[in-house]
């Protein structure tokens, strides 16, 4: 008869899979749920739609999430950790950038996300009952001040995270309007953001 000890290795080989199988059907149903919402907009998609857009039962989607609400959380907190991760990225290899340059790809950076996650703008005005974590936004902050404190070593770590928290807020601030523009005012709408970010940090930074 086996032992416990060799039963355990295989108990937790198979248990592998099946989290995996987990993760995966939920990222099938974020994306399904990005595809209906960007296409008929949040009111009009509905759970089932959503199910069977992902090949799944209305029961497993109900497994995953309760309501609409709390999958459209996980929709924004999918958008918002690609966001901050590129973001991240774009801190961690800004050195040599001028104030301009590093403007123009935070907005460059923006709009590709805008674009690629049609999902992303409609969400935007859906009013939920939760919130993201703050640890998760402060994190980012914090990585935009010791940027920012790399262009002016003189700057407090106060007032270098109060700029940080500036910045982000103008980038994002953009988004409501671009969501409603057509494409040609959309190009002049960023170029007004971006002379707005440039004299803003050309003021504070340089």
């Amino acid at each position: 008869m086996p032992s416990v000890k060799e039963k355990t290795p295989e108990k937790t080989a198979r248990r592998v899979p099946q989290q995996e199988r987990a993760a995966r059907r939920v990222e099938t149903l974020l994306d399904a749920a990005a595809e209906t919402i960007a296409e008929r907009g949040f009111e009009s998609a509905t759970m089932t739609e959503i199910a069977e857009r992902a090949g799944a039962s209305i029961g497993a989607i109900y497994q995953y999430f309760p309501n609409k609400d709390a999958l459209v959380f996980a929709l924004r907190t999918r958008y918002g950790n690609t966001m901050d991760a590129q973001w991240s990225a774009l801190t961690g290899n800004a050195d040599g950038l001028t104030v301009p340059e590093l403007v123009e790809r935070l907005f460059a950076l923006m709009v590709e996300f805008m674009d690629t996650h049609p999902a992303y703008l409609p969400l935007l005005s859906v009013s939920l009952n939760f919130k993201r974590d703050a640890a998760v936004r402060n994190r980012l902050r914090k990585r935009f001040a010791e940027l920012f404190r790399r262009y002016r070593p003189a700057l407090s770590g106060d007032d270098a995270f109060r700029i940080a928290e500036v910045t982000l807020q103008v980038v994002k601030s953009m988004s409501p309007l671009y969501s409603s523009a057509k494409p040609k005012e959309r190009i002049a709408l960023v170029g007004e953001y971006k002379a707005v970010l440039s004299a803003y940090l050309g003021t504070r930074l340089v």
